[in-house]
């Protein structure tokens, strides 16, 4: 009982906090290997299209943009308004499940190879923290010395990289609200004119600065909830980041030209000193794991060292390494799949039959019918339309349902300029003889250029007298 006490004596506490409760700082030895190459290659490319997608235009719009301030979204060129709601929250609701589900097959790998927080961290500001300080022994060493010339150079120098690249990295995330060409035009027009804005983006500067210089994996183990979701989502058949403890144990310390008799572990502690976020994943499954894959590329290289298998360190789920069984799809993933299919279905549905042009029509509130000449009757209307095209439209309107037609109050084109919003009024004129009911349904095209965009349905009220001669 005791001992099987000892061994889970790992999970009452999380590596980077010290017995006296305070934090425990992380040095994390460079990696390197296959796998880390591997990553490297994907967060280039990453870092490539995040520094790079503002500057890529269509039709003269940014091909992605998320101006709050104006309600103004754009994907991949197309325009998404306060009006196209339902969409972005049926996108966030298939996101999620997708998440859901990848985590129930794959685990916590999004996190250590696509997370941006990851990426920067361990791509970016790591390497610069290597280039200048050296490997973790140094960097430790570094920290323990007293302040000297080379003390102060190397801080002062890591310390001013970090908060220019933080400072780029809060101006690329303007960008995407508020587009390239207007984070520019706030630096042509100065700080005088733009402080509010200026002050925004120092406080951004200063949060990616302080959270990279100081903060750094305690983003992953104490601020981001999608670790926690790891103990509802992981089962048994889930592929993570396993030792192979019925290969590993006993651990004994490798001798030269020795006949093994105990497990493959070396006990080097190499898989440790890696660990971006200092866990022993040899204690199994934790919530601090990224799943980056460090350890791998550590254990793999010491195996090869010593000529053991490679392995011992790999991707693998619980009934793999336990019971050799292969990954199987459980009820519960067929589930997911099936949800989120549905939902990628209803999305792909909804994306399709979008319109470029939205139109809201309604009686004018408090309005009653109007008598009007050669007996017939009218109803005021207003009307919206949202143009989400990058091209100014000529409205026309026109009945479709009943014999009737359409006064407009103005002009009897109503002009939509580009990605904006337009209104106005109109009157339907019909005659007595076609009303037979209080409340008629009349169908209302909705024309540009004569080809019919949008179809709208709206309600005519007619005179009593009428219904009850019918």
């Amino acid at each position: 009982m005791e001992n099987s006490e000892s061994k889970e004596s790992f999970r009452d506490s999380i590596a980077t906090i010290n017995e006296e409760g305070d934090r425990a700082w992380i040095y994390a030895q460079k990696p390197k290997g296959k796998l880390y190459n591997k990553r490297t290659v994907l967060s280039v490319l990453y870092l490539v299209l995040f520094f790079f997608l503002p500057f890529i235009y269509v039709n003269g719009e940014p091909l992605f943009l998320a101006n709050i301030s104006e309600r103004k979204f754009i994907l991949f060129g197309a325009i998404f308004w306060p009006q196209d709601l339902f969409l972005f929250v049926l996108g966030m609701l298939t996101f999620i499940l997708f998440i859901v589900l990848f985590t129930v097959v794959f685990g916590r790998i999004f996190c250590g190879w696509a997370c941006p927080q990851t990426i920067f961290m361990e791509m970016v500001f790591r390497k610069i923290e290597y280039w200048i300080e050296g490997d973790a022994s140094h960097q430790k060493a570094l920290n323990k010395k007293k302040w000297d010339t080379d003390k102060v150079i190397k801080k002062t120098v890591k310390i001013s990289l970090f908060f220019f690249v933080s400072f780029i990295i809060a101006n690329t995330f303007l960008a995407y609200l508020i587009s390239k060409d207007v984070v520019l035009n706030l630096y042509k027009q100065g700080l005088v004119e733009n402080s509010g804005t200026f002050i925004s983006l120092l406080i951004f500067t200063t949060v990616f600065f302080f959270v990279y210089l100081w903060f750094r994996e305690q983003v992953c183990i104490v601020v981001c909830p999608y670790g926690r979701l790891q103990g509802v989502l992981l089962d048994r058949n889930s592929i993570l980041v396993a030792y192979d403890y019925t290969r590993g144990e006993k651990r004994a310390k490798f001798k030269k030209n020795e006949v093994r008799s105990n497990g493959d572990c070396i006990d080097c502690g190499q898989c440790v000193k890696v660990c971006p976020t200092g866990i022993d994943i040899r204690n199994g499954t934790q919530l601090e794991c990224i799943n980056c894959t460090a350890c791998i590329d550590a254990c793999d290289h010491m195996m090869e060292s010593v000529s053991l298998p490679k392995g011992l360190i790999r991707f693998d789920s619980e009934n793999g390494i336990a019971n050799k069984q292969k990954l199987k799809i459980t009820t519960r993933t067929l589930a997911y799949s099936l949800v989120l299919l549905m939902l990628l279905g209803i999305l792909v549905a909804l994306l399709y039959s979008r319109t470029d042009v939205e139109t809201t029509i309604m009686r004018t509130p408090g309005m009653l019918y109007q008598e009007q000449p050669n007996d017939c009757v009218s109803n005021l209307y207003n009307i919206e339309l949202v143009n989400k095209t990058h091209y100014f439209l000529p409205i026309f309107l026109k009945i479709e349902s009943i014999n009737g037609k359409i006064k407009m109050v103005g002009n009897d084109t109503i002009k939509v300029q580009k990605e904006s919003v337009s209104s106005g009024e109109f009157f339907i004129v019909i005659k007595k003889n076609e009303i037979i009911n209080r409340k008629t349904k009349v169908v209302i095209g909705v024309y540009s250029d004569g080809k019919k965009i949008e179809t709208v349905k709206t309600n005519f009220l007619g005179p009593v007298t009428q219904i009850n001669q019918h």
